[in-house]
């Protein structure tokens, strides 16, 4: 009777280490997987940079002067508005994938902080008269959204040049 009992002690503390263990397997895996995914949408998001028609609209709108109104920006033509649209919609969904979580708010940062902020100066007049103009208070609102938190975030950040200027790749020998 006894080695029965010992049996079933083993087989308890046996059951119980499988489970803790599952649960240890589970939690690692989750974090694995999740590491993952941010790497993945910042890899997603820095190739959202390299797009053509990102990089044409970019180019444009950032020899306009800031704060262009509707009529200005309609008189310089459909392609200026186009790219208005362009940049706004690659920030839109930038500024929701941060405020949902699925894109770090420090990788946005440092990927298109500047740019944003810039993009911003140059749009948000515009953005503002859209919004009135077809009475939809939601256009461009995660563009503004995230331009603000950047903003505010922006004051104490040095740029990266100056911030690592002596960063050297590990095992360099400079």
């Amino acid at each position: 009777m006894a080695n029965l009992e010992q049996y079933a002690a083993a087989a308890e503390i046996f059951g119980a280490l499988t489970i803790v263990g599952g649960g240890l397997f589970a939690f690692v895996q989750f974090r694995e997987l999740r590491r993952r995914r941010a790497s993945q949408i910042a890899a997603d998001l820095c190739r959202g940079f390299t797009e053509p028609d990102l990089a044409r609209a970019i180019n444009l709108l950032r020899n306009l002067p800031d704060g262009l109104g509707l009529e200005e920006v309609e008189a310089r033509g459909p392609e200026v508005e186009e790219a208005m649209q362009i940049v706004g919609m690659s920030f839109e969904t930038m500024g929701l994938l941060v405020y949902e979580g699925i894109a770090s708010f420090e990788i946005v940062q440092k990927l298109a902080g500047g740019l944003l902020l810039m993009m911003w100066r140059k749009m948000e007049v515009w953005i503002k008269a859209v919004r009135a103009e077809q009475q939809n208070p939601r256009f461009g609102e995660w563009v503004q959204w995230l331009a603000e938190r950047i903003r505010e975030c922006e004051a104490d950040v040095v740029p990266a040049h100056e911030a690592h200027a002596a960063w050297r790749p590990p095992g360099s020998r400079t």
